[in-house]
């Protein structure tokens, strides 16, 4: 609750009217065609840089990566025996995510939800995601849905912290020109989530948080649930 109380602060200071809020991120954008990415006017498809201090931050931390990689094989060796030790039920959960994980990849690739978008560069998706990196080059999005619709959040520029308070409207879509949507409808709690556009175009966007509130949100205005 306190972190979303963060983000309902962070929507009320920008003036969003919001109902959920979460921060996301986009995959690796594919290369445009020569012709769809001079008509955009060569806009950036990478986010920039990390900023030097984070760069220093990960050069004094390289020394500690073989004590890191040792602490995470134990955790994991300990997570195995303690699940040896499980009750027949809790193996039987632990089976059943399992097979739930498989089938939402299987449905993943079957979907082509492993893209960062449906492919078509002329798409209202794909003219989207040409200005992505044009409307911040930071690598997150903070994402709020409501009645006003779809309003990307970021910094102007990539920070290595103090995100939250460097976050400004970035890009705002209209009910009309795009809704967000789980492409799973509740089946498998997931990260993914897709922002649909009029024209059937989509982009995948990944949440922080598995089946998050703007999961929730997505399923609450859902057709399929009457609204």
């Amino acid at each position: 609750m306190a972190r979303r109380s963060k983000q309902g602060a962070i929507a009320e200071s920008l003036d969003i009217h919001s109902e959920a809020g979460e921060w996301c991120w986009i995959g690796k954008i594919p290369q445009p065609p020569a012709d769809v990415l001079q008509t955009a006017g060569n806009p950036p498809l990478r986010p920039a840089r990390r900023p030097p201090l984070a760069m220093i931050g990960t050069v004094l931390g390289t020394p500690f990566l073989p004590l890191l990689l040792l602490l995470s094989l134990l955790a994991r060796a300990q997570e195995a025996v303690e699940r040896s030790l499980d009750s027949k039920e809790e193996k039987e959960r632990h089976r059943a995510k399992k097979q739930d994980e498989k089938r939402m990849d299987a449905t993943v690739e079957q979907r082509g939800l492993d893209n960062v978008f449906d492919g078509d560069w002329r798409g209202a998706a794909g003219q989207f995601l040409l200005r992505w990196y044009s409307y911040s080059t930071h690598h997150e999005r903070l994402l709020f849905a409501g009645p006003d619709g779809i309003t990307l959040a970021a910094p102007p520029k990539r920070v290595s912290s103090g995100r939250d308070k460097h976050a400004q409207v970035v890009a705002r879509l209209s009910p009309d020109e795009a809704t967000l949507e789980d492409p799973f409808s509740g089946e498998f709690e997931t990260r993914i989530l897709l922002i649909r556009f009029r024209d059937g175009s989509w982009l995948r966007v990944d949440t922080e948080e598995s089946r998050s509130e703007l999961h929730m949100y997505a399923l609450r205005r859902s057709p399929a649930d009457g609204a």
